[in-house]
C-alpha cells in the first residue's frame, strides 16, 4: 500500500456535544494535516462532518466535499471548502468519494455512516478495492458492532481473515499509521465444506 494521500471519512450529520468525541475530531484533523492527507467527506456543514471539515481547514489542510444536489438545495453544503463536487444522487456521491480516496475512516454516526462503512467493507472483502478501512472507536462507541462481527465469525457467517480487515483504534494517529501500512489479504468470501476457518 502506498502512502495515504487522501482519506474518506464517514461520520454523523449530527453532533451530540460529547467532549471526548470533539477531542477525537480535533486529533484526527491534526493527524490528517500533519501527514498531508486530504480529507474527502460528504460535503456538509453540520454535525461531526462539519466540525471535522472546519478543523482541517483551520489547520491549513485540504478538504474535498462530495454532496448530492438535493442536499445542496437544502442549504446544508459547506461553503468554504478547498473543493466541492456536486453529484446527481447518493449513489454517485458514494462512488465519487470512494474513487477519490486511498482509505476510509469511520467516526461515530447513524444509519448512513454504518451503511457507507459496510458498503466499502463488503467491496474490500470481494476484492473490488484494496484500500484500508479504519474505525476511530471513540469512547467504545463501536464496541457492540465489533462484538456483532465476532458473533458472525463464531456463527460461521464471516471468516476471521475478513473480520480482521478492519482496524479498530481509539487514537487517530495510531489508526492512520496502521492504515498506511495496510496490505489487503481478504479470504475467499464463501465457506465451503471442509473450509470453515
Amino acid at each position: 500500500m502506498n502512502k495515504l494521500n487522501s482519506v474518506c471519512v464517514y461520520c454523523g450529520s449530527n453532533f451530540n456535544g460529547d467532549a471526548t468525541l470533539r477531542n477525537a475530531i480535533k486529533q484526527l484533523a491534526e493527524t490528517l494535516v500533519e501527514q498531508q492527507i486530504r480529507l474527502v467527506y460528504g460535503g456538509g456543514s453540520v454535525g461531526v462532518m462539519g466540525l471535522l471539515a472546519n478543523d482541517v481547514l483551520e489547520l491549513g489542510g485540504l478538504v474535498t466535499g462530495v454532496i448530492p444536489q438535493f442536499l445542496m438545495d437544502k442549504e446544508v453544503g459547506h461553503q468554504g471548502l478547498t473543493e466541492m463536487l456536486v453529484t446527481e444522487n447518493m449513489h454517485q456521491r458514494k462512488q465519487k468519494m470512494a474513487d477519490l480516496s486511498d482509505g476510509f475512516v469511520i467516526l461515530p454516526g447513524g444509519f448512513g455512516t454504518l451503511e457507507e462503512f459496510f458498503e466499502v467493507l463488503t467491496w474490500l472483502q470481494l476484492g473490488l478495492h484494496n484500500k484500508p478501512i479504519g474505525v476511530l472507536n471513540v469512547g467504545g462507541f463501536y464496541d457492540p458492532l465489533f462484538a456483532q462481527m465476532d458473533m458472525m465469525v463464531q456463527s460461521k457467517f464471516l471468516k476471521p481473515a475478513n473480520r480482521d480487515l478492519v482496524f479498530n483504534e481509539a487514537d487517530a494517529e495510531t489508526l492512520i499509521n496502521k492504515m498506511d501500512d495496510f496490505s489487503a489479504i481478504p479470504d475467499e468470501v464463501w465457506f465451503r465444506e471442509g473450509n470453515l476457518t
